[in-house]
């Protein structure tokens, strides 16, 4: 193998088409480095769990792992459910904590490439509000780091960029849809910050009933196949002592 081997670990959900778009995403990003071995894991609802994951990678005589959290954000799951679980590797395996997926421009590129396979164009731009709608959080630094990912996306071009969330947080998809229209805005378009389908997803599809356009998921875009593989590069290459600082 080139490089120690990629353990992709995503959140789980009940719902099948969560698991689903996970495995296409890494297999996305598998094909992109064919000489790497990628795996995929879940912190709940769907298996392999991580532990069991990390010690099938050891039967199998792998000795050096990236754990990727499939997460865009650096709350919870990412700050205590995934140590907790990398905690039971085996022994024999060094393993290394990629960083979260977001904030990444690639991010951003998934998010507006969605929104035109939705139906809009980038001279659309200037007169479209977009509402980027998360799952939410309670943790402060992840939602002030969502909300910065929501000026970015303005700065792009778009007339009004206002963020939304589907729990935990406020406000709801719906009432960020009310804002822009109560501003004027001549066209209103949704687009989902989440990876996945599912509950969470299905909530803020929910309240786009007053937007015209509906974006889908980010799912198995070629962007966050690629920033799949720059975090893992980025845990596979040490930095130098100057930037670790």
């Amino acid at each position: 193998m080139a490089g120690p081997a990629l353990l992709v670990v995503a959140h789980g959900s009940r719902d099948p088409r969560h698991a689903a778009t996970v495995h296409a995403l890494v297999r996305a990003a598998g094909a992109l480095r064919p000489g790497v071995r990628v795996e995929t894991a879940f912190l709940d609802f769907d298996v392999p769990s991580v532990p069991a994951a990390l010690a099938a990678l050891a039967a199998d005589g792998v000795r050096d792992v990236v754990a990727l959290p499939l997460l865009l954000n650096r709350a919870f799951h990412a700050k205590a459910d995934l140590p907790a679980a990398l905690r039971q590797a085996p022994p024999v395996l060094r393993v290394r904590r990629a960083d979260v997926l977001g904030p990444s421009p690639l991010l951003l590129r998934a998010v507006e490439r969605r929104l035109y396979e939705a139906g809009l164009t980038p001279a659309d731009r200037p007169a479209t509000g977009v509402v980027l709608a998360g799952a939410g959080s309670s943790d402060p630094e992840a939602n002030a780091v969502f909300a910065e990912t929501a000026r970015e996306l303005r700065r792009t071009g778009w007339c009004a960029v206002r963020p939304a969330f589907a729990s935990a947080s406020l406000p709801r998809t719906e009432d960020a849809v009310r804002a822009l229209r109560a501003e004027g805005v001549r066209r209103v378009a949704v687009a989902p910050y989440v990876i996945a389908p599912g509950r969470l997803p299905d909530r803020i599809a929910a309240g786009a009933a007053g937007a015209d356009v509906l974006a889908g998921v980010l799912g198995p875009a070629p962007e966050l196949a690629r920033l799949l593989l720059h975090r893992y590069d980025e845990a596979r290459t040490p930095r130098p002592l100057a930037a670790a600082v």
